[in-house]
């Protein structure tokens, strides 16, 4: 959909915001991140899975220097059912010189090409490698990591249920931090024995820039209430706007793109009768617009593809 009103009709920076509303690095995350150092002894691939819709901004740079090094290293970015194909080539590209095993996947459809291609690149990878101290371990073991509620879970059950024939190992959630420690082997294939190590989600301590942490947030890898949805819900208008992806208006009913968020949270709950009831000062009840089912709604439309294929790094892909 394209927009009658002129760009200079929409804000061109998003107002600051104290970057400390950004900070999720629970004691869970430190202690995750020494016990995958620990087990990398006993690993032979690391499966690094992160969200198509924030392959620049939202990886955690660390893992190169804490549990990267010299095991095969691969690259999956999921959800990439929720970014315009158009993308995948400039991603991979902006990538190649970081990872040089890349794969695109939608875990939660068994029949996604990328999720197929998985496993048997992990099992070349680790054939054509020196698995030192595990060279003569007749069984396998991948360790999956990657920031919170990116797939992790999903792959780890996409890829039980293909070569097993299994249903789920390990917990799934919309909600970040779902996984909180390094987990016992989960098997994952008898010929050959495979297994895998599912991880916590590790954020970076320190976030480079308000920008990126909001996108981290959008894409809920940390949960809605640190920073709030009404702050987020804003940030979505404002970067949709900017970017000229104008499908809200349709799916909200919306006459036309609108960049003030009080206007376009009211709009929403009035549509959706979402209200609220409180008295007032004078002790009378008085019925309000739910402002923040509003805020709830307009980011899981977003979360779920209903507000077009976004790729939130589109500016910074070279």
């Amino acid at each position: 959909m394209t927009s009658k009103l002129s760009p200079n009709t929409f804000r061109s920076v998003f107002k600051t915001i104290d970057k400390e509303l950004l900070r999720w690095f629970p004691g869970h995350m430190n202690k995750g991140l020494k016990q995958m150092q620990h087990k990398l002894r006993s690993v032979d691939c690391i499966i690094e899975v992160h969200d198509a819709r924030v392959p620049i901004s939202g990886r955690n740079a660390d893992f190169k220097y804490t549990v990267g090094g010299i095991k095969p290293h691969i690259l999956v970015l999921n959800k990439a059912d929720l970014i315009d194909k158009y993308y995948l080539h400039s991603i991979e590209n902006n990538l190649k010189q970081e990872y040089r095993h890349i794969i695109f996947t939608h875990c939660k459809n068994q029949q996604c090409p990328g999720l197929l291609q998985v496993f048997p690149l992990a099992q070349k990878l680790i054939k054509e490698s020196d698995r030192y101290n595990r060279s003569n371990e007749e069984d396998y073991n991948i360790m999956i990591i990657g920031i919170p509620n990116v797939g992790k879970s999903s792959l780890i059950n996409a890829l039980r249920t293909r070569y097993l024939g299994k249903g789920k190992a390990t917990s799934v959630g919309a909600v970040p931090g779902v996984t909180r420690s390094v987990l016992h082997k989960i098997k994952l294939c008898e010929k050959p024995l495979f297994y895998m190590l599912d991880t916590p989600g590790i954020l970076s301590p320190t976030i480079s820039s308000v920008d990126a942490g909001l996108k981290l947030a959008l894409c809920a890898t940390v949960e809605d209430h640190f920073v709030g949805e009404r702050i987020l819900a804003d940030y979505l208008l404002f970067w949709l706007n900017k970017h000229s992806h104008f499908e809200y208006v349709s799916y909200f009913n919306l006459t036309e793109p609108n960049d003030n968020i009080l206007e376009v949270l009211t709009h929403i709950a009035g549509v959706n009768k979402k209200t609220i009831k409180f008295k007032d000062h004078t002790n009378n009840y008085v019925i309000r617009p739910d402002l923040d089912q509003a805020a709830h709604m307009m980011l899981r439309a977003f979360r779920v593809g209903n507000l077009g294929r976004v790729m939130l790094d589109e500016d910074l892909l070279r």
